[in-house]
């Protein structure tokens, strides 16, 4: 896992997170919470300095052999990360399970289609022009689709709403500048 994804789940309050208008809420009691935009909250650390954005999703389906199934999982968090100095944002997602071994996330963002590398409950963009790629969807776009799969055998599908998407990315943007 990422040094500074660590730091996220470890600190700030953002295990609370468990999804949907609790997720805002549970945001809004954080300490480094700085903004909300529509669907997007915005977060911010000094040591070492970072800004992110991020969000739950709108929808969840889980299937196994292509029936719904209900599975418990942990929080389901999309995030887009600034940190001073570094050109561009990391994106990355929680899924709120272990993903397969060796298995990828789909990105599915109004049509256009990304993968994402996975590492225990993690999934980050393959390299900083993906994610440069990703941004600029994400930005144009009105939902955001990942597929995977857990470690169990579950398929998941989370949709997340791109509402107040840039207006978020341009908050995090300019607070870690």
């Amino acid at each position: 896992m990422k040094s500074w994804m660590t730091r996220i789940v470890l600190g700030a309050g953002l295990a609370a997170f468990a999804g949907g208008a609790w997720a805002q809420d549970a945001a809004a009691q954080s300490d480094n919470l700085v903004a909300t935009k529509t669907d997007w909250s915005v977060f911010t650390e000094d040591s070492p300095k970072e800004c992110w954005g991020v969000s739950s999703p709108k929808q969840t389906v889980n299937t196994r052999d292509g029936q719904p199934v209900t599975v418990k999982r942990s929080d389901i968090l999309l995030f887009v990360t600034f940190r001073p100095g570094q050109a561009g944002a990391e994106t990355s997602f929680t899924g709120g399970y272990p993903f397969a071994p060796g298995s990828k996330v789909a990105l599915n963002v109004d049509g256009t289609k990304f993968e994402m590398v996975t590492d225990g409950e993690w999934a980050w963009s393959a390299s900083p022009e993906d994610d440069a790629k990703v941004l600029a969807a994400l930005q144009k776009g009105g939902s955001a689709v990942l597929t995977a799969r857990s470690a169990k055998g579950t398929q998941t599908e989370d949709t997340f709403s791109l509402r107040g998407f840039t207006a978020a990315m341009t908050e995090a943007a300019e607070r870690c500048k």
